[in-house]
């Protein structure tokens, strides 16, 4: 059991270190933005972007959200955010509509509301 143990320590800290080497670097799929006022290296996929959706209700009528995803080291964006709250990426606002903490990469779904002419 002791040695399950250790050889899934080693496995954390080999997929951690993937993140900091492998994939959050420049020279492969992160890019540096400015992430609520700090420059940060994170991915913006694209290919997994949600679309667009159109909220209900009354504060939201009228308004339609943009959603993307991105990527981002847990270890330099920090605390994963709140569903609700806010983040500002290169100047443009959103709101988080979904984070999970996924081996250090955190994955944030992220809505942009923009109104919408009838």
């Amino acid at each position: 059991m002791k040695d399950r143990m250790d050889r899934m320590g080693k496995f954390k800290e080999d997929i951690i270190q993937d993140i900091e080497n492998v994939f959050a670097n420049r020279d492969e799929f992160f890019e540096e933005h400015t992430v609520n006022g700090k420059k940060m290296l994170i991915m913006v996929d694209g290919n997994e972007s949600l679309g667009k959706t159109r909220f209900q209700g009354a504060f939201h009528e009228g308004m339609q959200a943009e959603q993307i995803v991105i990527y981002a080291k847990a270890s330099e964006f920090g605390r994963k955010p709140a569903y609700g709250s806010r983040i500002t990426v290169d100047g443009v606002s959103f709101l988080v509509g979904g984070a999970a903490n996924e081996c250090g990469m955190l994955r944030i779904i992220m809505e942009s509301l923009r109104g919408n002419a009838k």
